[in-house]
């Protein structure tokens, strides 16, 4: 065997045991599933439920866009939580400017959200 494919044996075969892997918990439940489940598609079943309008159809139709502003609402306030846990783990190397500049940022978080609140952004129709 060539020294560039003795190289590349590691890799190859990470590539294959995972590929292996894959097939086995992702291929293997899906298989079995397809097998021995059953399939009753429903009116119901079939229905949008996410975003409020027909998930199959043309593209080009007017929707309400309450549904986005919802998810980016949801998106910031989540990035807000993220953002909380690194700051608390590393609080003790910054200090008091540490904590206020977070007391001012979730200040201003806290502004954004009693405005989006006000015009209605969380009303649902």
């Amino acid at each position: 065997m060539s020294a560039i494919a003795s190289d590349y044996l590691p890799v190859l075969l990470f590539f294959a045991v995972g590929i292996a892997f894959a097939l086995i918990f992702v291929g293997a439940p899906i298989a079995v599933s397809n097998l021995i489940g059953t399939n009753k598609p429903e009116a119901v079943k079939l229905s949008e439920y996410e975003s409020g309008f027909p998930a199959f159809s043309d593209a080009r139709t007017k929707f309400d866009v309450q549904f986005y502003l919802v998810a980016i609402l949801f998106i910031v306030f989540d990035l807000e939580a993220a953002f909380l846990f690194p700051w608390a783990v590393s609080l003790h190397w910054g200090g008091e400017p540490a904590w206020w500049a977070m007391m001012e940022f979730l200040g201003e978080l806290g502004i954004g959200l009693v405005y989006a609140w006000k015009v209605g952004a969380l009303e649902w129709e």
